[in-house]
């Protein structure tokens, strides 16, 4: 079939080759360059006509901003945007992604009436198919979080496929979504109507136009070197797609921008006999790793094969983009998939196989935000194949973050300071994304981990804990033990276990948190972020006191549990700060904060020779002792009395462990557990650690990984930032009120903020839940994301989850908003409101009962008898 098929292809190679609708065709001034000079200064220079650029000149001038410059060096729209296939989706994984397709689709249905510009936009809708149970358990956590945001989904029946696209084979189908408001439009002039409305509000636009470098003065933005003359500009913004990394390189203060962009084909035929209505709904077949839709009545088919083509590893390489060389034995795969999914294509006349660069990201994530090193310089890129879906809505948020200082959304997962420096090699990214290409069609499991670019930063004991069974994960590029298999366990087993349910890893958790609890355990978190913040005077406390919520004026040797807020009384930041001298502070941090901390304090803090903030977290190894036989352990390392009595909580003290001096030792754990953080000069680790694991084993010592940790963290009611936490979430809506120096008269950021929401009130809680009907071996767990209901009405979604085998149930955290019946609009969430509710989680469409409590669940442990509280413990012992 595939022969057959192909000899008709080899024929037409000659015939009439595919023509995208040309740029210079539409309406948009854009050819200025030739003859026009560039201004001399905007407030905004933007670099890229394609989707991206044009979004972002439109919703900038949407929002009031006029003395904006467009820059494009080949045509308006002639980049990747001219090979887009088209086709807008709004299911997506993750939360901000669906609403950024959710927004630009509603933005591509009116844009046609606002500018008079057609751009072939067709409501089609979608169907999404599995072939496998796990693919349509994944469908179903997909459509669950569709419809509590708004979009319309469904799971529906293969009969219902049918009616929807007779064409498709079904045998190895075992369900399907639909999503009917997905759409078909013409990339290409959606960006001319976006480039024509901005130039409408005053945006001007320039193409043929080649930036050199961005001019940067004292980390700030100050303008452009163009090829035809130098633009003064307060704000830059790089939307230039696959060459958004060597332009980032080139600048002055050169900017780690990380993707790198592969090869990706798909191919055109003619009308069918009876050609394809033009509403026939888009086909996506993530097990056949394809996408189907109706091209001029045949169809356009492409996909993302298992093997992909980095390209341009070396540099730029084209002004726009061509047509690359068609490769069809590299998309035999793809195209056996689609005759297998429609037969009736056997004979079809195919027009032309389209190969067109596409950009990917190391996370499959998209680009966007202010650079952490040049105040100004902002970046929308990378969209790893999904640039018209998210261009309407991605090009929103960027706008409002340069308008209003944030954008609208929590946007964290997107935000460029979530890479370093340590993701921007060729070589891993050429790596990287040949793994994340094909992860776009692969099962999303959960607690997948990717297996390129790994062994990146590890901990000095990485070989000691890998001999010893550890399984690792990676976390902004760290190596990062999950667990630590006993021997005689089958590991491949393990590392092919990826399932919705309970996983093969259960005992194995269920042991090392067993041990945290009653004997004692070792946790190597040597990744989490750590600085050093000290001064010649109180210039030190002076700006901390500004930058932190909490009052870190406190004696020599406390640690203080606080973070840093923007001006909506957000956390940027959550943290542990010890106070080491009158003028020395160590902060620790969750380890993917390292960039956004780093520049968040070096944005705030002064130019003064006599305050230096150090990058520590290279220099020392940390050790997490955890249990109730740690204090013996480390007694009988130092020779030192380590009871409450002598050791406080949240207390630290500079020690002897070992033959070790200068050993940071604080009395917390980041889990609510009795024991200790031990802050390792990284030449003493591997000492330190032989010698408590030796001095360990009367008292039951084991090694220990972050999936125990998450348990315990979680059962105990303990928000992580990035997880529970971001820059929307105010201490008062996540119970940590005691964390803000509210009432001692001092000024912090985000203090006039908290002030209001607590004389108003807040519109959400951070609340756990107890799954109560839930059968662990037997039903779907809970993982983040799912929608929780209250009385039977949506009121908010999981952030984090994990089993509790204290408690022995399904624990998750996640927030509570209290949406008006009448109205939708968003009222003042109150204890009261919380504890008369009856709450259920969805979980792929099944809906669990669950306690809703306010506290954490760490008062079970202790001997205070409120009412809530036996009423929890009967709970527990049903």
């Amino acid at each position: 079939m595939f022969y057959r098929l192909l000899s008709v292809v080899r024929r037409q190679r000659t015939g009439r080759g595919w023509q995208n609708r040309s740029s210079v065709s539409s309406g948009v001034s854009a050819a200025k360059a030739h003859s026009v000079a560039l201004p001399a200064e905007a407030q905004v220079v933007i670099c890229g006509g394609g989707i991206m650029g044009t979004s972002v000149a439109y919703h900038l001038s949407k929002m009031g901003w006029k003395d904006i410059v467009l820059l494009e060096q080949g045509r308006l729209a002639a980049g990747s945007t001219r090979f887009c296939a088209g086709i807008l989706s709004t299911a997506r994984h993750l939360t901000i992604e669906q609403k950024m397709a959710d927004y630009s689709n509603k933005l591509y249905h009116q844009l046609e009436q606002e500018t008079g510009i057609q751009t072939g936009y067709i409501r089609t809708g979608s169907i999404f198919l599995a072939q496998t149970q796990d693919r349509l358990i994944s469908l179903k956590r997909i459509n669950s979080r569709l419809n509590v945001i708004g979009i319309p989904s469904e799971i529906i029946s293969l009969k219902r496929v049918a009616e929807l696209h007779p064409l498709l084979n079904m045998h190895d189908l075992v369900g399907a979504m639909h999503v009917p408001e997905d759409a078909v439009v013409s990339s290409a002039d959606v960006a001319l109507a976006l480039a024509s409305a901005a130039s409408q509000n005053g945006v001007q636009i320039y193409d043929r136009t080649s930036i050199l470098h961005v001019m940067v003065k004292k980390g700030q933005v100050t303008g452009v070197e163009t090829d035809k003359g130098q633009i003064e500009c307060q704000y830059f913004v790089n939307c230039a797609g696959q060459w958004a990394y060597e332009l980032g390189l080139s600048n002055e203060e050169p900017i780690s921008i990380p993707l790198h962009a592969c090869e990706h084909f798909y191919l055109l035929t003619r009308p069918l006999e009876t050609p394809l209505q033009s509403n026939t709904p888009t086909v996506v077949d993530p097990d056949g790793r394809i996408y189907i839709r109706n091209w001029q009545g045949g169809i356009l088919s492409g996909g993302f094969e298992k093997t992909p083509k980095p390209i341009f590893t070396e540099g730029k390489n084209q002004l726009e983009i061509q047509n690359l060389q068609e490769d069809w034995d590299h998309f035999e795969p793809l195209l056996s998939s689609l005759l297998r999914r429609m037969p009736e294509l056997e004979t079809l006349e195919i027009v032309k196989l389209v190969n067109c660069p596409e950009t990917f990201t190391p996370d499959m994530r998209c680009i966007m935000g202010e650079s952490p090193l040049v105040q100004g310089y902002f970046v929308l890129a990378g969209m790893n194949s999904a640039g018209l879906s998210f261009g309407g809505g991605a090009g929103k948020y960027l706008a409002e973050w340069m308008v209003h200082g944030y954008p609208s959304e929590n946007v964290w997962e997107l935000d460029l300071k979530r890479f370093g420096a340590l993701q921007s090699s060729r070589t891993f990214l050429r790596h990287r994304v040949m793994e994340v290409m094909p992860l776009l069609c692969d099962l999303k499991v959960p607690r997948w981990d990717f297996q390129t670019g790994r062994q990146l930063r590890t901990s000095p004991l990485y070989d000691r804990l890998d001999a010893q069974g550890a399984r690792w994960m990676e976390k902004h590029g760290f190596e990062r033990p999950k667990y630590f298999v006993p021997p005689g366990k089958d590991l491949l087993a393990l590392e092919q276990s990826k399932t919705f349910y309970k996983p093969d890893w259960f005992e194995i958790v269920e042991s090392e948190v067993k041990c945290c609890k009653e004997a004692v355990c070792v946790i190597d978190m040597s990744s989490f972020t750590k600085f050093e913040i000290t001064s010649t005077g109180d210039q030190a406390l002076e700006i901390l006191q500004y930058l932190f919520s909490n009052d870190l004026d406190v004696p020599v040797g406390h640690i203080v549990h606080t973070g840093m807020l923007n001006e909506g009384g957000g956390y940027e930041n959550d943290c542990s700060i010890a106070r080491l001298s009158k003028r020395s502070f160590f902060m620790i941090s969750p380890t993917d904060q390292q960039v956004h901390c780093w520049a968040w304090l070096k944005k705030h803090m002064p130019e003064d020779s006599n305050l230096l903030l150090e990058d520590v977290t290279w220099k020392y190894t940390a050790l997490n002792l955890i249990g109730p036989r740690a204090v013996d352990v480390l007694s009988e390392l130092s020779y030192a009395p380590m009871t409450p009595d002598h050791f406080p909580s949240l207390f630290c003290k500079e020690m002897s462990v070992g033959y070790a001096n200068g050993i940071r030792v604080m009395s917390m754990t980041h889990t609510g557990e009795p024991g200790f953080m031990l802050y390792i000069p990284i030449e003493y680790a591997l000492h330190v650690y032989n010698e408590v694991m030796s001095v360990g084993q009367k008292y039951g010592i084991r090694n220990a990984g972050y999936y125990a940790l998450r348990s315990l963290r979680i059962e105990k009611f303990f928000a992580f930032w990035g997880q529970d936490l971001n820059t929307l979430t105010t201490p008062l809506e996540c119970g940590r009120e005691s964390r803000v120096k509210l009432e001692k008269g001092m000024d912090f950021i985000g203090r006039e903020a908290l002030l209001q929401q607590k004389q108003n009130g807040v519109y959400r809680r951070l609340t756990m839940f107890i799954l109560d009907d839930h059968n662990t071996d037997l039903d779907l767990w809970p993982w983040w994301g799912e929608p929780i209901y209250r009385n039977g009405q949506y009121v908010g979604k999981t952030t984090s989850s994990a089993y509790s085998y204290t408690l022995e149930r399904h624990v998750c955290l996640g927030f509570v908003h209290n949406f008006s019946e009448d109205t939708g609009e968003e009222q003042v969430v109150t204890a009261d409101f919380i504890n008369r509710g009856e709450y259920e989680i969805d979980i792929a469409g099944h809906r669990f009962q669950a306690k809703a409590k306010l506290y954490p669940v760490a008062s079970l442990f202790t001997h205070r008898r409120r009412k809530d509280d036996i009423e929890l413990s009967d709970l527990y012992r049903k």
